[in-house]
């Protein structure tokens, strides 16, 4: 990955492009649980959401290959669609951008307070 497009995210944006395009040859159902299954994975993203497109690019394959197959979208994700993104992102207890800020502000909290009692 070249520096600028690190900074800029043009790489973001371009996979992103081929990501909804991918998405809408899919199915209307299938399509559906492509629109859940973002909503549901954002959260555990990092600031850029990097982190994220490889994960993305999994299960909208995954999407693919059942509309391909002829399954629907409930057969293969069943009807936890939340469930299923967790278990994506790395499980029950995957942290989210709120945990790590949550535990950020705390830290923070707990610093200052240490200044002022000490």
């Amino acid at each position: 990955m070249r520096f600028w497009e690190t900074v800029t995210g043009s790489d973001l944006t371009r996979d992103w492009t081929a990501f909804e395009v991918r998405a809408a040859a899919l199915p209307d159902d299938h399509r559906a649980a492509w629109e859940q299954i973002k909503a549901h994975l954002f959260p555990y993203g990092n600031f850029t959401g990097r982190n994220l497109m490889p994960i993305l690019d999994a299960a909208l394959g995954l999407l693919e290959q059942t509309a391909a197959e002829g399954q629907g979208v409930q057969e293969v994700l069943g009807d936890d669609i939340a469930g299923f993104c967790a278990a994506l992102a790395g499980g029950e207890g995957a942290r989210t951008y709120r945990d790590r800020w949550r535990e950020q502000l705390n830290r923070n909290v707990a610093r200052k307070l240490a200044r002022l009692g000490g």
